[in-house]
């Protein structure tokens, strides 16, 4: 009998590959930083916002998105894997964000009570794209937005993997952009270079 691949086995696949990498995660790629807090300006968030980091990993953002939304502002930030919130708590980036424990496809909050999602390396870690970004839709209000980042572009990324780019990869804008289209989203803008990724969409509705 065929086995399916379910998203609970997706699931426990990122938890695999992200648990050995935790510890060293942030020592792997040093320099950045400023790339995160560059992506984060670019989400237009005010003080006061509410913002997830979605599959925030070591937590590399947190600052970034503290300093945007301000002492009055709400940042929450969600992760699969229990080393990499673990190696946030030793970088101390828990003291810019309540950390979670959860799967960014079922989040524990309420419809529309966000005003704005990051997600960094994110769309490529889901066990059902479409699925997941509905579910992020849904805790955004109407007019909120989602970044969807990686500090490198899709060329220079299947490069270090040494694999081509491939027409199916969801990153690509003619795919990405119907699929956030079909999830509650409308694409504003897109950036794909060597030196950063950055598809920018607000909430539809």
């Amino acid at each position: 009998m065929s086995h399916q691949h379910t998203p609970a086995d997706r699931l426990a696949e990122v938890r695999e590959f992200f648990a050995p990498r935790a510890a060293d995660w942030d020592a792997r790629f040093p320099d950045d930083g400023p790339a995160y807090a560059a992506a984060v300006g670019d989400l237009g968030l005010r003080a006061g916002d509410a913002v997830l980091d979605a599959g925030c990993g070591t937590g590399r953002a947190l600052p970034a998105l503290r300093a945007a939304v301000g002492p009055t502002g709400t940042v929450l930030a969600a992760d699969a894997t229990p080393a990499m919130l673990a190696a946030a708590i030793r970088a101390d980036r828990h003291r810019d964000a309540a950390l979670a424990l959860t799967d960014v496809t079922r989040l524990p909050l309420r419809d529309g009570c966000l005003d704005a999602v990051f997600g960094a390396g994110l769309i490529s870690h889901l066990p059902d794209a479409e699925a997941g970004l509905r579910e992020l839709a849904r805790v955004v209000r109407p007019q909120g937005r989602l970044a969807l980042f990686h500090p490198v572009g899709r060329a220079a990324l299947a490069a270090r993997k040494g694999r081509p780019i491939t027409p199916d990869d969801l990153r690509a804008e003619p795919n990405l952009r119907p699929l956030l289209a079909r999830s509650g989203w409308r694409l504003t803008s897109y950036a794909d270079r060597d030196t950063r990724f950055l598809a920018l969409a607000v909430r539809q509705g």
